[in-house]
């Protein structure tokens, strides 16, 4: 079973609310969907959204790389021999990791489909649902106490509450209205996206702790590069954190591993690069002791499908934050994983289950 072509097909869905971080403010999920077809007839879907602020790749670049680099790279190629394929993949350039993941989720969908097997079953078979937390954008504290009380009485227990936006002390209101406004019960977890430096973090993870706010995790307080601060936080607070933006690669975990900087890593296959080496990070984690959440970008179900099988294989994977097709205003994709609220289920097709795609009403 060889690769016959590979097609790209830009894609944009609006949000039904802008989604806002320490970052950006996204109004509009915007990705490039590749289809893999080979020589047997199989056909494989991977999506890659373009996230200038953490991948640096744009809808232009991710576009050129697939096909001017990395379809030459793979084209002709059999899927029987996958170490070479993810090796040819991998080595046609350095970085372009959401490039590099849609044409690796296609391939994965394909072999997964040959083995007549679904993918979560393909890569592992650990678990057969989800359950997804739900992200407050950042906004004033009214405005984040409401939201995050309209999404527990939507159903969902874990909030991923953005941060890292103005001064630190407003952040400390933001946390302290939303756990007033939604009681103690529900878990809330809080994401910075690198807004916070070293010193900042750390008083306002130790205030929160004595203030009884009662976080499950911090993620990514402190700049990506400054692996040096991350383990400053980590090491002088009693809450766990989460390494997201400071992993990209093996290589990367490996330095946050061995120094001991974080309590747990964020894996995105649009940081990874695909499937092929968010499985390396995930076993090397596993060997330090270390547990995973698999996140995403603002993706559609079809990324979003790919890790959700990723993420349900694996027992070392704990946390799950699939929210991205939750806040889009359509979904274009019939199959694929399945949402009840919060919890997310997968059928018995092989692959990725996708049944069609409405690609002429996507058009960009």
């Amino acid at each position: 079973m060889m690769i016959q072509s590979i097609d790209t097909y830009p894609v944009t869905v609006p949000l039904h609310t802008p989604f806002k971080t320490a970052l950006r403010t996204v109004t509009v999920a915007e990705s490039l969907y590749v289809k893999v077809t080979c020589t047997d007839g199989t056909v494989g879907w991977g999506e890659a959204p373009p996230t200038h602020v953490i991948t640096g790749e744009s809808a232009e670049s991710i576009k050129y790389m697939v096909e001017s680099i990395l379809k030459p790279a793979i084209l002709g190629k059999t899927l029987f021999e996958r170490e070479k394929l993810f090796e040819s993949l991998h080595r046609s350039a350095v970085g372009n990791t959401s490039a590099k993941a849609a044409v690796d989720m296609a391939l994965y969908d394909c072999l997964s489909q040959k083995s007549t097997l679904p993918l979560f079953q393909f890569l592992g078979g650990y678990r057969n649902e989800l359950e997804t937390d739900y992200t407050v954008s950042v906004n004033d504290p009214e405005q984040m106490a409401i939201d995050a009380e309209q999404y527990i009485k939507n159903g969902f227990n874990v909030l991923k509450i953005k941060v890292g936006k103005d001064d630190i002390e407003k952040d400390i209101q933001r946390i302290t209205a939303i756990r007033e406004k939604i009681g103690p019960a529900p878990t809330i977890r809080l994401d910075a996206n690198q807004g916070w430096t070293a010193k900042e973090a750390v008083h306002a993870i130790r205030k929160m702790e004595q203030m009884e706010l009662n976080i499950e995790l911090v993620e990514q307080p402190v700049a990506a590069y400054d692996i040096d601060a991350l383990k400053q936080v980590t090491d002088h607070t009693s809450t766990p954190i989460m390494a997201d933006e400071s992993v990209f690669t093996p290589q990367d975990a490996k330095k946050v591993l061995e120094t001991k900087s974080a309590d747990l890593i964020n894996i995105k296959l649009m940081k990874a690069g695909g499937i092929h080496q968010a499985l390396k990070i995930n076993q090397l984690a596993e060997a330090y002791g270390i547990p995973c959440m698999v996140g995403s970008m603002i993706e559609t179900k079809l990324g979003i499908t790919a890790a959700a099988h990723f993420a349900a294989s694996q027992k070392n994977i704990t946390r799950f934050d699939f929210d991205a097709p939750l806040m889009l205003s359509k979904d274009p994709l019939h199959g694929g994983v399945q949402y009840n609220g919060r919890n997310m289920t997968f059928g018995s097709e092989p692959g990725l289950g996708i049944i069609g795609i409405d690609i002429e009403h996507m058009l960009s």
